[in-house]
């Protein structure tokens, strides 16, 4: 990913509920990693519909596309891709910068 894809625009209407979002975000990287160690493919595809659904709402799109490729994964029982995407999100969560307009 590149510099630009870790900016999010985010309405300033949505400003005092970001951290609780934040939160949640780096607490859903810990399940999905507990999740992964277990082989729990069913709850890492709940964990990753659940992005699905969130980041859209918040304009994290790239959780979203990350919830989705978890999601599928978990359905195939892809554990290296599993891995890769939940490294990825742990990037991406650490890098992500927010701007409330």
């Amino acid at each position: 990913m590149n510099e630009r894809d870790y900016q999010v625009i985010v309405s300033k209407d949505l400003e005092d509920l970001i951290p609780v979002f934040m939160r949640n975000r780096h607490k859903e990287l810990d399940s999905l990693r507990v999740a992964l160690a277990a082989a729990d493919f069913e709850q890492l595809r709940q964990l990753g519909h659940r992005m699905k659904g969130v980041g859209n709402s918040y304009g994290f799109t790239h959780v979203s596309t990350l919830g989705k490729y978890i999601e599928d994964g978990a359905r195939s029982g892809d554990r290296a891709g599993l891995q890769a995407r939940i490294t990825e999100y742990e990037e991406y969560l650490s890098k992500v910068q927010i701007t409330y307009e």
